[in-house]
């Protein structure tokens, strides 16, 4: 797979993030048309959040969720509650005029994560 950050959950289950528009788009395309759950902010400027295992819980979605906030220019922004959005890479496309990092989806599920929970991310992850 391409360089992408890369995290664990606490189920063992790795969650990919994109870094960048353009490796969004790899990370996207590696995964359309597939069955794993796919995340990304309402709001434009986060990073594609791909859950590797195909059998995720609302728990795995959740905690994925709170890591794509936290790496958002929404939250960044912001530091308020995220909308995001879930859906799978069968829900994906990529039309051709579109700009490097944008993909259209066809159906999504939107969850909020509260802000409590990517501080509270944030302060376990803190580098030391």
């Amino acid at each position: 797979m391409g360089k992408f950050r890369e995290i664990v959950l606490k189920s063992g289950t790795k969650i990919f993030l994109g870094k960048n528009a353009e490796n969004n788009d790899v990370l996207v395309s590696q995964f359309k048309g597939k069955g794993n759950t796919i995340l990304h902010t309402s709001a434009p400027g986060s990073p594609f959040g791909v859950i590797e295992n195909l059998e995720t819980g609302s728990k795995e979605i959740g905690e994925a969720g709170v890591i794509v906030a936290k790496y958002s220019q929404d939250w960044r922004n912001n530091k308020k509650d995220i909308v995001v959005d879930v859906f799978t890479g069968k829900d994906v496309s990529k039309p051709w005029f579109s700009k490097t990092g944008t993909w259209k989806v066809r159906k999504s599920k939107k969850i909020k994560i509260k802000k409590e929970d990517i501080l509270m991310f944030e302060r376990k992850n803190k580098k030391k």
